[in-house]
């Protein structure tokens, strides 16, 4: 192995949108050298939020000080527009870093896949490995990518698609789902990671700091009311109130649990698939918060101090995800709202982060990475779905919440 490297570990950062990867990695100890997106208001976000010397957290430095921002769609950009200007014409990220939109594979959208055009990007990211061909590739997306269908229809094929296309590369990959409140986040967000090498050491995800009932020697899971305590009053001006009929009976609710949508009878549920409302449920402030989303709807909190229930604001949603205080979001507040919920989890990629910083410090691996096989967790996931398929087919369609 070649001997540990003390420079500067250097970052590019794809589907930048709000700055969620470029602030967790930057915490992590690296520089990111570039970060694009194509949305106006993302980059417009960035911009202010550079300008205004944001500092980061744990070290010296302010936030995108060192970042060009280039704003441009993916499907266009070289590797030539991404090499910073100063450098050598064979220069290599230290790391790729992105998160293809996750509208084509969450719960939360239409699930339209591969035949939403959004659900194409994820082959610019894989080109520009290609052409860049950095030590490490960090890809992050919804859970519902690890059973998303393919051309042929099975279950688990656009992943294992995207490792193939990866490994024609010379990249092995590795794949995990992970929960940011096991790495001290005040929410459950679950979301799929990928971190792949062709000649460095491939390594293990990090280990989970917290628990929810602090078992094993970790922390306890952070509550959704201690990230509350922590921040400011709301302001008058952010806070929502229910009204009407769904407001009545939203404050009959006890908090976890929520309206519910109509179920639809399945083969194997004749009583019908039922669940709560995305936008008409009661967090729990005993526990993290449940995922944010990008609409401006979020969860309803009943605080002890308040005369009536409310929903989270979005500054709570963005400190949620992990944003400093002052970072300036662009546009108007539903813009917020959706650069927010569709960024990563700050929490959880600055461990990773800090992973993958002692892995490319390391220097190259002596021979290239094997391939590992899929965690048995998402294995049986991938099964299960088949299963479903089978029994329920196109039953199996998701019913939008009546509004």
């Amino acid at each position: 192995m070649a001997p540990r490297s003390t420079r500067k570990a250097q970052v590019v950062s794809l589907f930048a949108g709000a700055g969620g990867f470029d602030i967790a990695l930057e915490r992590a100890g690296w520089d990111v050298v570039v970060a694009t997106d194509h949305a106006p208001d993302a980059m417009e976000t960035l911009r202010a939020s550079k300008a205004a010397g944001i500092p980061i957290k744990g070290r010296r430095g302010k936030h995108l000080a060192k970042t060009a921002l280039i704003e441009k769609d993916v499907a266009t950009l070289t590797a030539d527009e991404l090499r910073p200007r100063t450098a050598a014409a064979d220069w290599r990220p230290d790391l790729l870093a992105g998160g293809p939109p996750c509208q084509p594979w969450s719960s939360a959208g239409h699930q339209k896949g591969l035949k939403d055009s959004r659900g194409q990007l994820i082959a610019h990211m894989i080109r520009l490995v290609e052409e860049l061909q950095p030590r490490y590739v960090l890809f992050e997306n919804v859970r519902g990518l690890v059973t998303a269908v393919g051309p042929k229809g099975a279950p688990g094929e656009v992943l294992r698609s995207i490792q193939h296309d990866l490994r024609d590369l010379g990249y092995s990959s590795r794949i995990a789902t992970l929960n940011a409140a096991d790495y001290g986040a005040a929410q459950r967000r679950v979301r799929l990671y990928l971190i792949a090498t062709a000649d460095h050491e491939l390594p293990e995800f990090p280990e989970p700091t917290h628990h929810r009932y602090g078992e094993n020697g970790l922390k306890p899971w952070v509550s959704l009311g201690e990230l509350l305590d922590s921040l400011p009053p709301a302001q008058h001006d952010a806070v929502v109130r229910p009204n009407g009929i769904d407001g009545d009976a939203l404050r009959q609710l006890t908090p976890g649990t929520g309206l519910r949508t109509k179920g639809r009878v399945m083969n194997n549920r004749p009583g019908g698939q039922w669940g709560y409302r995305q936008d008409a449920f009661l967090a729990d402030l005993g526990l993290p918060s449940r995922t944010i989303r990008t609409a401006s709807t979020p969860d309803w909190i009943r605080l002890p101090e308040d005369h009536d229930i409310r929903r989270l604001t979005w500054q709570e949603c963005a400190a949620l995800q992990g944003f400093p205080r002052d970072w300036r979001f662009a546009g108007k507040t539903g813009n917020f709202f959706r650069h927010i919920g569709n960024a990563v989890q700050i929490d959880a990629v600055e461990a990773i982060g800090r992973t993958l910083l002692e892995s490319v410090r390391n220097g190259p691996a002596d021979t290239p990475p094997p391939m590992p096989p899929w965690p048995d967790y998402l294995t049986k996931r991938v099964r299960y779905t088949e299963a479903e398929h089978r029994v329920n087919g196109t039953l199996r369609t998701r019913i939008l919440a009546d509004k």
